[in-house]
């Protein structure tokens, strides 16, 4: 019988020939969620001889990401800013650098009460549900184009126990007029930001498996920052923020949109590679 042990090596040199980026870590998750424990916990099991049942499922998910598909779409989950998120392939996959996104709001608004927050494009939910669980006396409306994307949301906030404070709506920001009950102190959306004419470069995962409407705007990357800045400066209270997250080598651009829109005291956070990924203005 095939140990844990020796399925993790086998796959592992599998996803090697593969070029899949870190091989071990991802047979180790693929491994760990057939057999129901943390990825951790293999070790402790690494004589354990794998059932038939096990080894067929293992296979099975061993093919998939062979064919590029994302570990987080065959395990059905990830985790974002210490939460658990459901995903399919109908969002786009939280990614490490939104978490600075999150994280740069939370930082400027925790000690603030009832605020009112605008969530454009929420995918699976990852930015309104994690600001709504550091910022439990928020308010946070959230919008999408695709009803898949609000069901997963929805579900998002119900497994983290913040449903009470999000609200989900299907709307599309183009929209005209965009109609909403109040105006909100902060608007915060992690865009479509890949340029058409680069899209094709990106990973397999990306290209093969994920929402391409997610990733790029068909256009120059930049044209949900120019509508979005447009329609914040009504829908946005005094002193209202803007936040975006954004793409290697456009924080010229942006700025540059944000500011013909009325918004100044731009600022600007790096992330953890020290590319320019988050950008922030006040509403003047």
């Amino acid at each position: 019988m095939l140990t844990v042990l020796e399925a993790i090596k086998l796959a592992t040199e599998y996803f090697e020939k593969k070029e899949i980026e870190s091989p071990r870590i991802n047979a180790e998750i693929l491994l760990s969620n057939v057999l129901k424990c943390k990825r951790l916990d293999l070790y402790l099991k690494f004589d354990q001889p794998l059932k038939e049942s096990e080894v067929d499922l293992y296979r099975e998910y061993i093919s998939r990401r062979g064919k590029y598909e994302p570990v987080q779409y065959i395990v059905g989950n990830t985790e974002f800013y210490g939460l658990v998120f459901k995903v399919d392939k109908t969002v786009l996959i939280p990614r490490p650098e939104t978490e600075i996104l999150v994280e740069t709001i939370i930082n400027q608004n925790k000690e603030k009460n009832e605020i009112s927050i605008l969530d454009v494009g929420t995918g699976s939910g990852n930015i309104p549900v994690s600001l709504a669980k550091m910022l439990p006396r928020c308010k946070i409306t959230s919008i999408d184009i695709s009803e898949s994307a609000i069901e997963i949301a929805k579900q998002n906030a119900v497994s983290n126990n913040v449903n009470g404070n999000v609200t989900f709506i299907k709307q599309n920001i183009f929209d005209d007029p965009l109609h909403f009950d109040s105006k909100f102190n902060i608007i915060v959306s992690n865009p479509p930001y890949v340029d058409s004419n680069e899209y094709n470069n990106l990973q397999k995962e990306i290209t093969d498996h994920e929402p391409r409407f997610a990733v790029t705007d068909d256009g120059d990357g930049l044209k949900y920052y120019r509508r979005i800045c447009e329609v914040a400066k009504n829908i946005l209270s005094g002193n209202g923020k803007l936040f975006f997250e954004m793409g290697k080598g456009q924080t010229q651009d942006i700025c540059s949109i944000m500011e013909v829109n009325g918004f100044s005291e731009i600022g600007i956070v790096k992330d953890y590679q020290q590319i320019e990924r988050v950008i922030y203005g006040t509403k003047k």
